[in-house]
């Protein structure tokens, strides 16, 4: 996606209001996700625009915030130098499967934290940046060195900080609860929110719209 592409005012395609009618495995697929209740409430059942899922099918790089994205974004800090952060499982078993699959994830994030080092290394992801005020500074080191193009990237995230990133990353998604500014520069807003299944959701969407859904299920069924 080109620096210069512009969104409308109403931000994302968050699937399709007007139940576009499209065809194909990837596109159905994608679909049985939102024909589920999901956790924000007054948004009703939507579907995938065939947009969203030619997108979501190409992505080869994942890039992950993390206060507010892969965790809630509250912070428990104790009377020393210790600091906690809860995590959802879903949200890790979702990032191993796309690793899986083949595309690369990173994290972006504006803090310092022991504990995302240590989640990081859990889930197998080396490419971290912490203490970037500026992201897109660690997004063009991230991007040069893995020789990957802006159309091929997901960046998820959740504030005004982010927002440079979105108009960079050709699948740019803001989570439910994000701010406005956020949602409004995003071209999809996932129905979980921060912490609570966001990341887990974009996981699902881009293995199934890529067509690679199946593939890692039947692994499970082998002995």
């Amino acid at each position: 996606m080109s620096t210069g592409k512009k969104r409308s005012k109403a931000g994302a395609d968050a699937g399709s209001p007007k139940g576009e009618d499209f065809r194909g495995r990837a596109g159905l697929e994608c679909n049985r996700i939102y024909k589920l209740k999901h956790s924000v409430p007054n948004q009703g059942r939507r579907e995938i625009s065939p947009r969203v899922v030619e997108i979501a099918g190409k992505v080869k790089l994942l890039i992950l915030d993390v206060d507010g994205v892969l965790t809630d974004g509250g912070i428990i800090l104790d009377g020393g130098a210790a600091e906690l952060k809860v995590f959802h499982v879903r949200d890790g078993h979702g990032l191993t499967m796309l690793k899986r699959a083949g595309v690369k994830v990173a994290i972006i994030t504006g803090r310092n934290s022991e504990v995302v080092d240590r989640r990081a290394r859990e889930l197998g992801i080396t490419e971290v940046y912490q203490g970037c005020h500026k992201k897109i500074v660690a997004y063009e080191k991230l991007l040069a060195k893995l020789a990957i193009a802006d159309e091929y990237v997901a960046y998820i995230g959740d504030d005004v900080v982010d927002v440079p990133l979105f108009k960079r990353a050709g699948f740019p998604v803001a989570v439910a609860d994000a701010v406005e500014e956020a949602r409004e520069s995003a071209l999809f807003i996932t129905n979980a929110r921060g912490g609570r299944g966001a990341v887990r959701e974009i996981c699902d969407l881009i293995l199934k719209a890529s067509g690679k859904w199946r593939e890692l299920l039947d692994e499970y069924d082998q002995a």
